[in-house]
């Protein structure tokens, strides 16, 4: 089967005004020309074949991505800890285990650090006094510092043994030993002179009728009786008590009696 060739192509036509007449310029145009339709056949046939294979490159490219599946390696399963740890084993006191301790020497240490020492140690039965024999009480034993104990430094006792300190003030010098509290024991009045009041009340029966006057001609009142230092006394020393009132005078301690 044979097709038909094409016509020749027909020279270009010169179209527009007439040489020399002004208006419009001058252009060139082809005409028209008779295609056989077995050609337009052909050549629609190549374009649809063309645009075929195109359209599956189309989808191919634009079709979705199969999902993929990815593998983990997971670590063997761990037991869980144990949160419940055994608690470890408390410190024990620095004293022997048999309930025996050392006592240290604790003259010339602050109160409070020689009872935070001692109880270290494992003795829990403290007290203090004062070492002046004035009866004070040792309300902030940071203020106090210890002048005696009674256990001697260097002896090994029980734990359970009470531990006593005489202390004095900070600012107070220790005397060469303690000053013992006064007694009124066998029933007679002791020697109150140069003690405090405050001892003084505490050494007597505590329903006995006590008067304490000022032996200064200042008049004051006697308020603070661990301050105040006894002058004179009546019933003197020695003398039966048997429920008589006691009288005293007295002045501060930093004061010289009259």
């Amino acid at each position: 089967m044979s097709y038909n060739q094409p016509p020749p192509a027909q020279p270009p036509t010169f179209i527009g005004p007439p040489p020399g007449q002004p208006g419009g310029k001058p252009g060139w145009a082809r005409k028209r020309v008779a295609v056989p339709a077995a050609c337009l056949i052909f050549f629609v046939g190549v374009g649809v074949g063309t645009s075929g294979n195109s359209g599956q490159e189309k989808a191919s490219s634009s079709a979705k991505p199969q999902p993929t599946v990815t593998v983990t390696e997971t670590a063997e399963a761990k037991p869980a800890k144990d949160d419940a740890k055994p608690a470890k084993d408390e410190k024990p006191a620095p004293g022997k285990s048999d309930g025996t301790a050392t006592v240290p020497n604790f003259v010339g240490m602050g109160l409070q650090s020689a009872q935070d020492k001692a109880q270290e140690l494992g003795f829990h039965g403290l007290d203090s006094h004062d070492a002046l024999g004035r009866d004070r009480m040792q309300a902030f034993d940071r203020n106090w510092k210890v002048c005696s104990q009674n256990v001697k430094a260097g002896t090994s006792t029980s734990t359970d043994t009470d531990l006593d300190f005489g202390a004095v003030k900070l600012e107070e010098t220790c005397p060469a030993k303690d000053e013992k509290a006064p007694s009124a024991e066998g029933g007679k009045m002791p020697d109150f002179t140069g003690k405090s009041v405050k001892a003084a009340r505490g050494a007597l029966d505590s329903g006995a009728s006590i008067t304490v006057n000022d032996a200064s001609a200042e008049d004051r009142m006697v308020l603070m009786e661990s301050n105040w230092q006894v002058c004179t006394q009546k019933p003197a020393a020695g003398a039966a008590l048997n429920g008589r009132p006691v009288e005293f005078t007295a002045v501060k301690f930093e004061e010289s009696c009259p």
